[in-house]
């Protein structure tokens, strides 16, 4: 049976107020009018009132004694979680070093750079050449047989590949789609570093550019997910960053490149987003373009049909634009490990994360007791990021920061840190060494902050504390900021705590730790125990794939599909608290898009047009993927049919809705022939399914034909357009501009690449 809450005084007001008219004539006979008019009820029924409420706050059990309950059982809050993401920084001066650590502000809300970054006055353009068709129009293929007759017989390992040239947008644009860099006909990606009014060439020789990469985040399926493999994942594929010097060789006269050193490398070979530090060479000038050619190699005032063929780069077609081009940076890896979708580049960037660091702190002496405590000037502490040293025989001893000291010895200097509080916890001398008598305890630096505050809009970070010469900007929102956990999403978490010790082995740990996802923001979990994502089969013995749902997805609300930073997030977590024999993957949902038509009788009375729209809401939130939708309030189950009598008694139970005629109509998408096909009552799916409700109509009457009230096909985002050869014009002719000019719009031919040869990285 359940566990009763103890009521230690149950009395209502009705109670308190007949108790004390009762007791009138034993204290005072005179007091014969007991009506609600007399001024002497009024004030008895004041003072029940009271002493009703006064009960109800007696019964509840305060807040500190829900707190010890939580200590007694070891289980911290959790602390408010920073946000974090990429900035860039422009500059008027010949450049500057910003230092880890400097502070950057988006308002009132501050960021700390992770990683040094000398600011150079540059900026950049950044391009591939998309694989494109054949040309169709005469003058387009004349321009194209010139360029063939210019490159001359093709050697043994060559062949002709048409391409259009394609810029990376800024993603603040509206509508801006990534570069498909994996269908570059010479896969590589190709880096345009322009020069400013303020550059010094001079300046730059030796210095280190940062490039900051960010891949498309949008997942489509879970073709496009690898398993969480941890410390296990194959190794980081092998970039080569060439970059132009300006000089020529060879039977045609192809440009040379030289290689750059990388320094560091946090996107693992261009896979995730980070930072791609590269040593530049000594002598910058042996990079720059020579004042008597253009940037397009040295080759075009030579011969102009070989503009942007062969290992030429790409042609910028503004030309105030292409005569700031300093020298052009590529990226390349092996044929068989191509790129993907590219969703921002840019030059002087690094990462920041919504912390600051706090001045050192003096905790206090120790006692010599057991369970010794030492609290923190600052709470919400970023994990690992604390120092905290004691004094031992007149030196400075630092202590080592643990998880848990059941496993610490008597001698060990360990202690455990709840990061919400800012409360360092020491051991017992049984488990852990507590300080002595007499031993001093400091803090020499940690870091603290966090919350939804620092998940900021794109461009929202504008200046930079450290320096007034930069100025700091984030080119996409940063993310994973999240405020401290409530005392009451505690408490109700404490019975999963108990049974699963932080650890994922049964269905119901993987589902429950997803949804605890630091910063994830996962609103729904379910696995699928057997379920292999590849192959789409139940029966893969040591495999659990976990599907998340995100909270929010404002490109679709009714299907949300999380990116892949909260896939990443979810898995890092659980492949930390899972069995090593467990092969995990946590992988998005599958939509089967459904179109559904329903005609109804409406009551009398009841206005036609708000009956309709009550129905449809109805049933879109009986088909919703999210709770507290569905048919439990749980999201549509995983697998679950879409049954056409039980969305009519969804449907009937708003009032106003006489009978359904018919039953509803039910239609599901044919993606390869693409087509509605109808279906007879009932919609069967995979075990691994949810339905998207693409179209519902809700009609007086006889039911519509599904899925033809707004065509025969499923609109979409607009199509791209049809393989071009006219390579793109740039936008904008500023020397400073970094984004496509609109105003070159004269037409260029098809442009023949010869591909590279195979790079060996």
């Amino acid at each position: 049976m359940p566990l009763p809450t103890p009521i230690l005084d149950d009395r209502s007001y009705q109670q308190l107020r007949d108790e004390l008219v009762r007791r009138i004539p034993v204290y005072n006979p005179e007091w014969t009018d007991y009506n609600a008019a007399d001024p002497g009820i009024t004030l008895i029924e004041l003072f029940a009132f009271l002493g009703e409420n006064l009960l109800f706050r007696f019964n509840q059990i305060p807040d500190a004694t829900r707190l010890a309950f939580l200590r007694l059982l070891n289980i911290p809050l959790f602390a408010a979680r920073p946000a974090e993401g990429l900035v860039t920084f422009s500059t008027k001066v010949p450049g500057e070093l910003v230092k880890v650590g400097a502070e950057t502000r988006a308002g009132d809300v501050s960021f700390e750079t992770q990683r040094e970054v000398y600011v150079l006055p540059l900026s950049c353009v950044v391009g591939a050449k998309v694989t494109s068709g054949p040309p169709v129009a005469a003058e387009e293929r004349d321009a194209t047989t010139s360029t063939q007759l210019a490159l001359g017989p093709l050697q043994q390992n060559e062949r002709v590949a048409f391409y259009r040239t394609e810029w990376l947008p800024d993603p603040a644009a509206p509508r801006a789609s990534p570069l498909n860099a994996q269908l570059a006909v010479d896969g590589m990606i190709w880096i345009a570093v322009m020069s400013t009014r303020y550059t010094v060439p001079s300046a730059l020789g030796g210095r280190v550019l940062n490039i900051g990469f960010v891949p498309e985040q949008e997942v489509a399926s879970m073709d496009e997910v690898d398993a969480c493999l941890g410390a296990l994942s194959p190794a980081a594929p092998s970039v080569l960053w060439q970059a132009s010097t300006g000089a020529v060789s060879g039977r045609r006269k192809s440009p040379d490149y030289v290689k750059l050193d990388v320094l560091e490398d946090t996107t693992r070979g261009l896979t995730q987003a980070g930072i791609v530090r590269l040593q530049l060479p000594d002598r910058i000038e042996s990079l720059a373009v020579p004042h008597d050619i253009d940037s397009l190699g040295g080759l075009v005032d030579v011969v102009p049909e070989l503009a942007g063929a062969g290992e030429l780069p790409p042609v910028i077609e503004d030309e105030a634009q292409a005569q700031t081009v300093m020298f052009w940076v590529r990226a390349s890896r092996l044929r068989d490990r191509p790129f993907g979708r590219v969703r921002w580049v840019g030059i002087n960037a690094t990462d920041v994360v919504q912390q600051r660091r706090a001045n050192p702190e003096f905790l206090g002496t120790g006692t010599g007791q057991p369970n010794q405590h030492a609290r923190l000037v600052f709470d919400n502490v970023i994990a690992g990021s604390l120092v905290l040293q004691v004094e031992e025989a007149g030196e400075w001893r630092t202590w080592r920061e643990v998880e848990g000291l059941e496993a610490s010895g008597p001698d060990d200097r360990h202690y455990v840190l709840d990061s919400e509080s800012g409360v360092a916890r020491f051991g017992n001398g049984t488990t852990g060494r507590p300080p002595q008598d007499g031993q001093r305890i400091r803090a020499l630096e940690y870091r603290f902050g966090g919350g939804t505050a620092g998940n900021v809009a794109a461009k929202a970070i504008t200046s930079c504390i450290d320096s007034s010469t930069v100025k700091p900007e984030n080119p996409l929102p940063l993310t994973g900021g999240g405020d401290r956990e409530t005392l009451e999403a505690a408490l109700e978490r404490v019975p999963g705590e108990i049974r699963r010790h932080d650890r994922a082995v049964a269905r119901s740990d993987f589902e429950e730790l997803a949804l605890m996802t630091p910063g994830a923001g996962v609103a729904r979990a379910e696995a699928l125990p057997l379920f292999y994502p590849p192959t789409r089969k139940m029966d893969a013995a040591g495999v659990v794939s976990v599907v998340v749902w995100p909270r929010e997805d404002a490109r679709n609300p009714g299907a949300p599909m999380p990116d892949r930073a909260v896939l990443k997030r979810v898995c890092d977590y659980l492949n930390a608290r899972r069995l090593i024999t467990t092969e995990l993957w946590v992988i998005p949902p599958t939509y089967r898009r459904i179109a559904l038509s329903v005609g109804l009788s409406v009551k009398p009375g009841h206005g036609v047009e708000a009956v309709r729209r009550w129905v449809e809401l109805v049933l879109r939130q009986f088909l919703a993927p999210l709770p507290p939708f569905g048919p439990e309030g749980k999201g549509w189950p995983l697998g679950r049919r879409v049954h056409g009598p039980e969305l009519e008694a969804a449907a009937l139970q708003v009032e106003g809705v006489a009978f359904i005629d018919q039953y509803p109509r039910l239609a599901e998408w044919d993606e390869k022939a693409r087509v509605w096909n109808e279906v007879q009552r009932t919609i069967t799916l995979l075990p691994w399914e949810v339905p998207e409700l693409w179209e519902i109509t809700v009609v007086e009457g006889l039911p519509l034909a599904p899925g033809h009230a707004i065509g025969p096909e499923i609109p979409s985002a607009p199509p791209p357009p049809p393989p071009d050869p006219v390579a793109p014009p740039l936008r904008g002719g500023s020397r400073d501009a970094t984004t496509p000019s609109e105003t070159a719009n004269r037409p260029r031919p098809v442009t023949v690449a010869i591909p590279v040869p195979k790079v060996e990285c």
